[in-house]
């Protein structure tokens, strides 16, 4: 276990409105829920945080490993090899229905070559480190003796102590014209005219809690197995969550089921007019074992 060294901030416990019931399905209903009092980082893990763990441990992200297993055995040969979910831009309109449209499996993707072969985070390191699956947030998380949150707990630290908004600053997604946060700005997915990838962290305002980038910029990893709906504690279990990996049908057979856990704070890719998710009560599924170039992670500590 080594200390990371990343700025902290105290959360105190409470009792919130988590969910909402004006957008979409899976964030219904909403409930009272009470959380602890934690400590959480000020900003997503970079590429600079990345790299200092893995020169510390030799780690190998999920994406730099070739697809070996049961889970590949329907996969050609030549194509068990590391890669990732690339996001490219169109050069028109498309049908939004097809995620395939603006999404690639790219060969050689990694987090230190965000965008294939021939890239890299040279100039990166203050962006948060993208392309990473969830076991490899969890081994960042047991080497910086921390842990990822809850659903619960980013979404009640997404608000900065505001209950009840639509979103973190207020109920306007963009007040007065100006982003509050690192979302899609244009036509989707072909014209941005915000920064049209990652930012470095805390380059918009923080929020109530003096926390950067809880919404927006990269979608963040939490603890929980996704469920189609909020559990109640009146409630049944449902589903803990696991489906065909959709975002990876390059590298899973036909059929395969991979757990999912929740995603929360939105991404550089949400539109309004796409996937209105830039949001606290937003959520999103995502397989386990799939990195893509808009998901990363930040941490919290119990106190």
């Amino acid at each position: 276990m080594a200390d990371d060294g990343r700025e902290t901030v105290l959360v105190e416990g409470g009792v919130f409105r988590m969910g909402s019931t004006e957008f979409y399905p899976d964030e219904q209903p909403v409930i009272e829920q009470r959380v602890a009092s934690f400590r959480i980082d000020r900003f997503a893990v970079t590429n600079e945080d990345y790299d200092r763990f893995v020169a510390d441990t030799g780690y190998v992200t999920v994406a730099e490993r070739p697809l070996v297993g049961p889970d590949y055995v329907g996969v050609a040969p030549e194509d068990r090899v590391p890669g990732a979910m690339v996001f490219t831009p169109t050069a028109g309109p498309v049908d939004l229905g097809d995620w395939r449209n603006w999404w690639r499996w790219e060969k050689g993707a990694h987090w230190r070559a965000p965008f294939g072969p021939g890239s890299s985070i040279d100039d990166r390191m203050r962006h948060p480190v993208v392309h990473i699956a969830f076991e490899d947030a969890v081994a960042y998380a047991q080497w910086a003796g921390k842990r990822l949150p809850t659903e619960a707990e980013h979404e009640y630290a997404a608000r900065g102590g505001a209950d009840g908004l639509r979103f973190a600053w207020g109920d306007e997604p963009f007040p007065g014209g100006v982003a509050q946060a690192n979302s899609w700005l244009g036509r989707f997915p072909y014209d941005n005219q915000g920064v049209g990838g990652t930012a470095p962290v805390g380059s918009y305002p923080a929020n109530g809690y003096g926390l950067f980038d809880m919404i927006g910029n990269v979608w963040e990893w939490t603890s929980d197995y996704y469920t189609p709906r909020h559990i109640r504690l009146s409630d049944n279990p449902v589903d803990a969550g696991k489906r065909q990996n959709l975002l990876a049908t390059a590298s899973a057979r036909e059929g395969e089921s991979i757990p999912r856990r929740v995603l929360k704070g939105g991404s550089f890719l949400c539109s309004p007019e796409y996937c209105l998710r830039f949001r606290p009560a937003a959520r999103s599924p995502q397989a386990e074992d799939t990195g893509m170039s808009h998901i990363g992670f930040r941490l919290v500590a119990d106190v």
